[in-house]
């Protein structure tokens, strides 16, 4: 596994082969020719839809039975007072600290508003995550112009999202999540993986201002 560290503001471009092979004579005039363009439309502030189009109309016509694909993406750093991160054993008992831990940081946010579906889906989570990987087991909110609820542990199994019948006594848990939440998903890192919640909030961060 490679881990590149990159500057808030960096411009990421992911592409297909067909891309850099539009109307190239060698190998590296193509890939040349997209660092150019994308240095000249990052240095110019112009928004990523508008790059990207301007980009794709300057490469020119991609060889036959080639796709072209670009996808880009601008770094951008979370203030550190915007997250939280709580880090607990394997116990069930720490399950309602970490409601009550997530509660008191969306209070002093100001989101009180979410509190009562954060709790549910921390007290969800947190709950499998001892129950089926052990621990440590990290739980960590991110406050942007969505809340972002995350729960990390040990394991690499990966989760499943399946219906209860009416007579199991459990197997809801991500079922529940899912509905509460806006999108949700999985990550796998070196020593397990990361669970991840979003949550819609009428109160936008207010260093997000100006980036919408």
């Amino acid at each position: 596994m490679t881990t590149v560290t990159v500057e808030p503001g960096s411009l990421l471009a992911l592409y297909t082969k067909g891309l850099v092979d539009a109307g190239a004579p060698d190998l590296d005039t193509g890939p040349r020719r997209l660092t150019d363009a994308l240095t000249a439309y990052a240095s110019s502030g112009a928004p990523l839809d508008e790059t990207g189009r301007s980009v794709l109309t300057g490469i020119g016509e991609p060889p036959a039975r080639e796709d072209t694909a670009l996808l880009l993406a601008r770094t951008r750093a979370v203030p550190s007072e915007h997250t939280a991160s709580w880090i607990f054993p394997a116990d069930p008992t720490i399950v309602g600290r970490a409601r009550e831990e997530a509660a008191d940081r969306l209070a002093a946010w100001g989101l009180d508003d979410l509190a009562f579906t954060t709790e549910l889906v921390v007290s969800e989570l947190i709950t499998n995550a001892v129950r089926y990987a052990g621990g440590p087991v990290e739980l960590r909110l991110i406050r942007e112009d969505v809340l972002i609820c995350e729960v990390t542990d040990p394991s690499n199994t990966q989760p499943r999202l399946r219906r209860a019948r009416t007579t199991d006594e459990g197997g809801r848990g991500l079922f529940l999540v899912a509905q509460l939440t806006s999108r949700w998903g999985c990550r796998y890192g070196g020593t397990g993986k990361t669970i991840w919640t979003e949550q819609p909030s009428a109160t936008a961060a207010p260093w997000m201002a100006g980036l919408v």
